[in-house]
Protein backbone atom coordinates (compact mmCIF):
# COMPACT_ATOMS: atom_id res chain seq x y z
CA UNK A 1 0.00 0.00 0.00
CA UNK A 2 2.80 2.20 0.54
CA UNK A 3 3.23 4.11 -3.20
CA UNK A 4 -0.64 3.98 -3.65
CA UNK A 5 -1.15 5.49 -0.26
CA UNK A 6 0.24 8.70 -1.44
CA UNK A 7 -2.60 8.74 -4.62
CA UNK A 8 -5.43 7.85 -2.14
CA UNK A 9 -4.33 10.77 0.43
CA UNK A 10 -4.05 12.76 -2.17
CA UNK A 11 -7.28 12.21 -3.75
CA UNK A 12 -9.39 9.99 -1.94
CA UNK A 13 -12.36 10.24 0.26
CA UNK A 14 -12.63 9.46 3.45
CA UNK A 15 -14.78 6.42 2.67
CA UNK A 16 -12.15 5.04 0.09
CA UNK A 17 -9.06 6.20 2.29
CA UNK A 18 -10.36 4.39 5.76
CA UNK A 19 -11.57 1.26 3.65
CA UNK A 20 -8.16 1.11 2.18
CA UNK A 21 -7.06 0.94 5.91
CA UNK A 22 -9.34 -1.66 6.96
CA UNK A 23 -8.12 -3.65 3.54
CA UNK A 24 -4.59 -3.24 4.47
CA UNK A 25 -5.41 -4.57 8.44
CA UNK A 26 -6.93 -7.61 7.42
CA UNK A 27 -4.31 -8.57 4.48
CA UNK A 28 -1.86 -7.86 7.37
CA UNK A 29 -4.03 -10.23 9.50
CA UNK A 30 -3.13 -7.67 12.77
CA UNK A 31 -5.47 -8.22 16.18
CA UNK A 32 -8.68 -7.79 16.72
CA UNK A 33 -7.67 -5.41 19.42
CA UNK A 34 -5.89 -2.85 16.79
CA UNK A 35 -8.17 -3.86 14.19
CA UNK A 36 -11.23 -2.21 16.12
CA UNK A 37 -9.26 1.05 17.00
CA UNK A 38 -7.62 1.69 14.04
CA UNK A 39 -10.00 2.57 11.61
CA UNK A 40 -12.07 4.77 13.98
CA UNK A 41 -9.16 6.79 14.58
CA UNK A 42 -8.11 6.90 11.14
CA UNK A 43 -12.09 8.18 10.69
CA UNK A 44 -11.70 10.82 13.31
CA UNK A 45 -8.44 12.22 12.27
CA UNK A 46 -9.51 12.13 8.41
CA UNK A 47 -12.80 13.94 9.07
CA UNK A 48 -10.78 17.30 9.36
CA UNK A 49 -7.98 16.65 7.56
CA UNK A 50 -10.11 16.10 4.02
CA UNK A 51 -11.65 19.38 4.40
CA UNK A 52 -8.66 21.22 5.20
CA UNK A 53 -7.18 19.21 2.20
CA UNK A 54 -9.97 20.34 0.21
CA UNK A 55 -9.77 23.56 1.36
CA UNK A 56 -5.95 23.86 0.24
CA UNK A 57 -5.26 24.75 3.98
CA UNK A 58 -3.58 22.08 5.38
CA UNK A 59 -0.80 22.58 8.12
CA UNK A 60 1.41 20.70 10.44
CA UNK A 61 1.04 20.16 14.08
CA UNK A 62 3.26 22.79 13.88
CA UNK A 63 1.18 25.60 12.40
CA UNK A 64 3.38 25.36 8.89
CA UNK A 65 1.25 25.14 5.33
CA UNK A 66 1.39 21.92 4.00
CA UNK A 67 0.49 21.36 0.30
CA UNK A 68 -1.17 17.88 0.21
CA UNK A 69 -2.36 15.40 2.41
CA UNK A 70 0.37 12.58 2.48
CA UNK A 71 0.65 9.05 4.82
CA UNK A 72 3.34 11.65 6.55
CA UNK A 73 1.42 14.63 7.66
CA UNK A 74 -1.55 12.23 8.32
CA UNK A 75 0.94 10.04 10.98
CA UNK A 76 1.77 13.48 12.64
CA UNK A 77 -1.48 14.42 13.14
CA UNK A 78 -2.12 10.49 14.49
CA UNK A 79 -0.46 11.76 17.93
CA UNK A 80 -2.72 11.95 20.56
CA UNK A 81 -2.00 15.58 21.97
CA UNK A 82 -1.67 16.71 18.28
CA UNK A 83 -4.70 15.35 17.49
CA UNK A 84 -6.47 17.59 20.67
CA UNK A 85 -4.53 20.67 19.40
CA UNK A 86 -5.94 20.37 16.13
CA UNK A 87 -9.63 19.44 17.53
CA UNK A 88 -9.36 22.66 19.47
CA UNK A 89 -7.54 24.68 16.64
CA UNK A 90 -10.67 24.23 14.81
CA UNK A 91 -13.35 24.52 17.15
CA UNK A 92 -11.74 28.18 17.77
CA UNK A 93 -11.44 28.51 14.02
CA UNK A 94 -14.86 27.67 13.47
CA UNK A 95 -16.39 30.26 16.15
CA UNK A 96 -13.63 32.75 14.63
CA UNK A 97 -14.83 32.06 10.89
CA UNK A 98 -11.17 31.81 9.83
CA UNK A 99 -8.06 29.76 10.53
CA UNK A 100 -6.33 29.99 13.57
CA UNK A 101 -2.71 28.95 15.20
CA UNK A 102 -1.03 28.76 12.03
CA UNK A 103 1.29 30.55 10.27
CA UNK A 104 -0.32 30.29 7.50
CA UNK A 105 -1.30 33.57 5.42
CA UNK A 106 -4.06 35.76 6.55
CA UNK A 107 -5.36 35.58 3.31
CA UNK A 108 -5.70 32.00 2.93
CA UNK A 109 -6.92 31.73 6.71
CA UNK A 110 -9.85 33.81 5.71
CA UNK A 111 -11.01 31.28 3.15
CA UNK A 112 -11.43 28.56 6.22
CA UNK A 113 -15.18 27.29 6.03
CA UNK A 114 -16.26 25.51 9.43
CA UNK A 115 -15.62 22.02 9.59
CA UNK A 116 -18.09 19.81 11.14
CA UNK A 117 -16.13 18.70 14.39
CA UNK A 118 -19.17 15.98 15.59
CA UNK A 119 -16.96 12.39 14.74
CA UNK A 120 -13.52 13.86 16.19
CA UNK A 121 -15.27 15.43 18.93
CA UNK A 122 -17.02 12.03 19.78
CA UNK A 123 -13.68 10.18 19.52
CA UNK A 124 -11.77 12.09 21.49
CA UNK A 125 -14.55 12.42 24.21
CA UNK A 126 -14.75 8.20 23.96
CA UNK A 127 -10.83 8.57 25.41
CA UNK A 128 -11.93 10.90 27.86
CA UNK A 129 -10.33 14.03 26.25
CA UNK A 130 -11.88 16.88 27.73
CA UNK A 131 -13.61 18.91 25.04
CA UNK A 132 -14.81 22.48 26.77
CA UNK A 133 -10.82 23.00 28.39
CA UNK A 134 -8.02 22.46 26.56
CA UNK A 135 -5.81 22.90 29.66
CA UNK A 136 -6.95 19.48 31.18
CA UNK A 137 -4.80 16.11 30.93
CA UNK A 138 -6.30 12.84 29.72
CA UNK A 139 -5.14 9.92 31.00
CA UNK A 140 -1.56 8.87 30.07
CA UNK A 141 -3.07 5.21 29.62
CA UNK A 142 -4.84 7.19 26.47
CA UNK A 143 -1.96 8.50 24.80
CA UNK A 144 -0.15 5.51 24.90
CA UNK A 145 -3.04 3.29 23.65
CA UNK A 146 -2.75 5.44 20.65
CA UNK A 147 0.77 5.35 19.85
CA UNK A 148 0.01 2.10 19.65
CA UNK A 149 -2.69 2.31 16.73
CA UNK A 150 -0.11 4.97 15.71
CA UNK A 151 2.10 2.42 15.19
CA UNK A 152 -0.12 -0.28 13.64
CA UNK A 153 -0.66 2.68 11.20
CA UNK A 154 2.43 3.25 10.33
CA UNK A 155 3.18 -0.22 9.44
CA UNK A 156 0.25 -0.51 7.02
CA UNK A 157 0.86 3.27 4.95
Amino acid sequence: MKQESYELFKNGSLDVITSAIGSELEKRNESPFWSDKVVPFSRAILSVLIPLRDMDLLFTPEGKKVDELTPELFLDWSDFLSLKTLAFTLAKSNEAGELLRTSLQKEECKRYEPIDLETLGAYLSRYTVNLEREDLDFPIANYNLHQGVSNVIKSLL
